[in-house]
């Protein structure tokens, strides 16, 4: 039960980090506080930890829910994870910005981020949310549950140290540096997406000719 517990957990991390990508949130989320205090930035980084677990802990515990609600497989739900992950991937292998300019000067006037845009859909967006509920579906008994829970809050806790120490990161780095690693990243996730959408397809096959 320890191996299981502890194989879905950093199975649900190793699945989720490069795909949410809190290393590429952390530019936006400098330029987004980049007028206000520390102490400020320090509270928004709390909340948006929070915002971000309790988000895909909703998805991952309804998930199998849903998919049962509306009567859609795993194999289905494959193929459309690994769609939109291969969005999110060609995103970040193409230099494009996560948000669009009218939400960039939306987020820009609002006191607060954390939940929108920062936790949605920056980091826990539509590819993370299809990775948890894809977890939620291989689930059964309560150590993988617990593994997956445990994995969602290391990630969560991972987010928030990437948020508050990612100011030397950025200077380090600088804008081409955090461009090339978001572009390592993306050509890795692409891999995973073209692997999802290979696996359903495969699966849905056997599920027909069956």
């Amino acid at each position: 039960m320890v191996n299981t517990l502890f194989s879905f957990m950093f199975g649900i991390l190793t699945a989720l980090f490069p795909i949410a990508n809190p290393i590429g949130a952390i530019p936006i989320f400098y330029s987004l506080t980049a007028k206000n205090t520390a102490k400020y930035r320090l509270r928004q980084a709390r909340k948006i930890t929070f915002n971000v677990f309790a988000v895909l802990t909703i998805f991952f515990l309804v998930g199998k829910f849903i998919l049962s609600f509306f009567g859609i497989s795993l194999a289905v739900v494959r193929i459309a994870g690994g769609l939109i992950v291969a969005h999110t991937a060609w995103q970040m292998v193409t230099p494009q910005p996560r948000l669009s300019n009218q939400e960039q000067l939306e987020a820009v006037d609002k006191e607060d981020i954390s939940f929108t845009p920062m936790a949605m859909p920056i980091i826990s967006g539509p590819g993370a949310i299809g990775i948890v509920i894809g977890f939620s579906t291989r689930c059964h008994q309560w150590p993988e549950y617990l593994g997956c829970v445990l994995g969602i809050t290391l990630f969560s806790f991972i987010t928030y140290f990437c948020l508050i120490l990612g100011e030397p990161l950025i200077k380090g780095l600088g804008t081409t540096g955090i461009g090339a690693l978001n572009r390592i990243l993306g050509f890795l996730i692409l891999a995973i997406a073209v692997q999802l959408i290979a696996d359903g397809v495969i699966t849905f096959i056997k599920y027909q000719i069956s």
